[in-house]
């Protein structure tokens, strides 16, 4: 299946991870154009700048400072300028009540964030397939969380 560039931002302040999708996203076979911000006002600041030429996705880790990803979530669904952006949640916490407030503030999908590569590679690219398919509406509750 050949795939369109994707624009995929990708908002996470841990610099690790951030080489860690990265290096996953180099070995797909899909082609995408990579944006990364390193904290919430300055993930709000770029779509607010760019908010004519939003990203086919954007990936928002839970956990950053200065505004944390639900913070930024809750903002970008309720601007009539961002709320279509399609937002994957990408984190290390899997509480339950959390990933159901997500849902219900209508995040696209939710990810933990996997240890190993082969799995953080395998789960990008199923996300990328459905962003790049154009499904990009809110699945039923039990196909919110993605898994590899």
């Amino acid at each position: 299946m050949k795939i369109d560039s994707i624009r995929l931002l990708l908002a996470d302040d841990d610099n690790d991870d951030c080489l860690f999708f990265e290096e996953a996203l180099e070995e797909l076979p899909i082609s995408v154009q990579l944006t990364t911000v390193n904290d919430g006002e300055q993930l709000m600041q770029h779509l607010e700048e760019e908010a004519d030429t939003l990203p086919s996705v954007l990936f928002l880790d839970l956990n950053m400072p200065r505004k944390n990803g639900f913070e930024c979530l809750v903002q970008i669904k309720s601007d009539e300028r961002l709320k279509a952006l399609p937002v994957i949640i990408y984190s290390t916490s899997f509480d339950p009540e959390t990933i159901d407030l997500l849902y219900d503030h209508g995040a696209q999908h939710f990810i933990r964030k996997p240890s190993e590569f082969k799995q953080l590679k395998q789960v990008i690219h199923n996300a990328l397939i459905l962003i790049a398919k154009s499904i990009t509406k809110q699945p039923d509750k039990e196909k919110f969380v993605l898994q590899p």
